[in-house]
């Protein structure tokens, strides 16, 4: 990964999914970064998709994204990511690097950097087998992605600390 406008990870949360589960050791999971983009429309409403079969946590929901490739930046991964996962263009600077976070899973270390995108053009098309709905606050779908739900909450706390109702949807 190159330098980035991304946010930095020197206070991210480091989070440990599924404890209970036997881990590779640390030297055979290095940190691996993902750009993941939470896509918010003009009415508020958020798309998720479904990890496609194949990979682990498969049929879990999440926002989409994907790794950052080496030389790329957060923003560059991003907008590699959602065209090729949802058919969508966008710029690095329609990119709102937002939040990181680390999830330790049993197979794979990932440090996540949450960013914002409410500019794109081009209609999501699932071009990878996965599914995707645009939902609102709270967030009913099932199941989700263990690191995926610190996110829906800092994102209802916003929503609530900006004075808005997230589980109403506009009319």
């Amino acid at each position: 990964m190159t330098d980035s406008m991304a946010v930095s990870d020197a206070d991210a949360v480091v989070w440990l999914i599924d404890s209970d589960q036997p881990r590779l050791p640390d030297t055979q999971r290095p940190w691996i970064d993902v750009a993941v983009g939470i896509l918010i429309d003009a009415s508020g409403a958020l798309l998720m998709a479904s990890r496609p079969p194949g990979k682990a946590y498969a049929g879990y929901w999440e926002f989409p994204g994907g790794k950052v490739e080496v030389a790329e930046t957060v923003e560059q991964a991003l907008v590699r990511e959602l065209h090729e996962e949802l058919g969508i263009d966008l710029t690095a600077q329609d990119v709102q690097c937002w939040k990181v976070a680390h999830a330790d899973y049993p197979h794979a270390r990932v440090r996540l950097h949450f960013c914002k995108v409410r500019v794109w053009s081009g209609v999501p098309d699932a071009r990878e087998g996965q599914q995707f709905a645009w939902t609102y606050m709270p967030v009913l779908l099932e199941p989700v992605l263990p690191a995926t739900l610190p996110v829906l909450e800092w994102l209802s706390a916003e929503n609530h600390s900006s004075g808005l109702n997230p589980s109403t949807k506009p009319s």
